[in-house]
């Protein structure tokens, strides 16, 4: 049975790019993988049979010989191709494995020959630290307790006995990657004997078992700056666990949380404040003092007839912004008071204020029982 032209068998068209072939051969592998059509010997054959189109036409060489002699390029010897394809390796250097590296490398522990020297990298760690409000505004400095790994002392952090050495891995020759065959392809896995460190070690150190670290609790410092807001992540490079058998350590986050405060509430740069006004002063006019993110006070003038929920802003009285000299504003919200426990005296100058009262001077409550009154009428009607 003649062979299918290996154009037609990828889709492609005689002239397309190493790209196309590439993109065409790489849909079909997902496709025709045996491992998606178990027990199907024709999904099998078609696999096969893309993988030779895919060295071939990926090969500049071998391509030209094909385009030149087809089939027969590949015959007797000739074109280069070392007798045909009957010992053709869908693990070896190119072929399948090269785009089965790009599909599946993350899921089998990396790229192909991509060594272990990294496998044995320290966790990184979180911890979630909460300041206050003032904290945050000011910047502070906090002093943290983090249960981690650090480099055993015995062994400077080799886990090899003092006066010992690892030694090459026999197992995967000091390459940090076993391959094993599976199917029609090769996959390269970490070495299970020395976790893709390349060496093993005979005598281990008595303090860390060989390990290279110990379990311990440390204490840090950590600046958190002027400014941060709720969530912000702090990264101390290399304060993480340390490093398997002397392999690089991880880092440490740190997840800022604000602690909600009894007065302010915070918007980004600016803060909030509900102030309560007596009722005389709301009425009359006058000032209160307000506290601010600082500690200090500050005066806030109220006009005659301030309302409840009337905004007073107070400008560059905010949170500090993270990395810059610029502050955010305040906002003062009025709550008018209503006066409690009133002496007879009291209710007495109240109750005549009352009855001396003019139209107009209760706006808001003259004009919502108005319209009450007009929506009344029209049901009514």
């Amino acid at each position: 049975m003649a062979k299918q032209d290996y154009y037609e068998l990828l889709g492609v068209a005689k002239g397309a790019s190493a790209d196309e072939i590439k993109k065409a051969y790489r849909k079909m592998a997902m496709q025709y993988h045996p491992d998606r059509n178990q027990g199907d010997k024709d999904a099998e054959h078609k696999f096969k049979e893309i993988s030779e189109a895919y060295e071939v036409l990926k090969d500049e060489q071998k391509r030209a010989a094909y385009d030149r002699f087809g089939h027969g390029a590949f015959e007797n010897g000739r074109g280069g191709a070392g007798g045909g394809f009957g010992g053709f390796d869908f693990g070896g250097g190119g072929g399948f494995a090269d785009i089965f590296d790009e599909m599946f490398g993350e899921f089998m522990g990396g790229r192909r020959g991509g060594g272990g020297g990294a496998s044995g990298r320290g966790q990184d760690l979180r911890y979630n630290l909460e300041i206050g409000l003032e904290e945050a505004f000011k910047g502070t400095t906090a002093n943290v307790r983090v249960p981690s790994t650090v480099a055993c002392d015995g062994c400077n952090g080799s886990g090899a006995a003092a006066g010992t050495q690892p030694v090459t891995c026999p197992t995967c020759q000091g390459h940090g990657k076993v391959r094993a065959q599976q199917g029609f392809f090769t996959i390269e896995r970490t070495c299970p004997a020395c976790h893709g460190q390349g060496r093993v070690i005979k005598d281990p150190c008595k303090s860390c078992g060989g390990a290279g670290r110990l379990r311990k609790e440390k204490t840090l410092q950590v600046n958190i700056p002027a400014g941060v807001e709720d969530g912000t992540r702090i990264r101390l490079a290399g304060e993480g666990e340390a490093g398997l058998r002397g392999a690089p350590p991880g880092d440490l986050y740190i997840f800022l949380a604000i602690a909600p405060h009894p007065i302010f509430q915070r918007d980004s740069a600016n803060i909030h404040c509900r102030v309560p006004i007596p009722m005389t002063t709301a009425a009359l006019g006058g000032t209160v003092e307000v506290p601010t993110i600082e500690g200090s006070r500050t005066k806030v003038t109220v006009p005659p007839g301030t309302q409840s929920g009337h905004q007073f802003r107070i400008k560059g009285k905010g949170m500090s912004v993270l990395r810059s000299q610029q502050r955010g504003d305040m906002y003062i919200q009025a709550v008018v008071e209503t006066p409690v426990n009133l002496t007879k005296k009291q209710q007495e100058l109240l109750r005549e204020f009352d009855n001396a009262g003019k139209e107009g001077s209760h706006p808001q409550s003259e004009g919502f029982f108005a319209k009450v009154k007009e929506l009344w009428e029209d049901l009514k009607d």
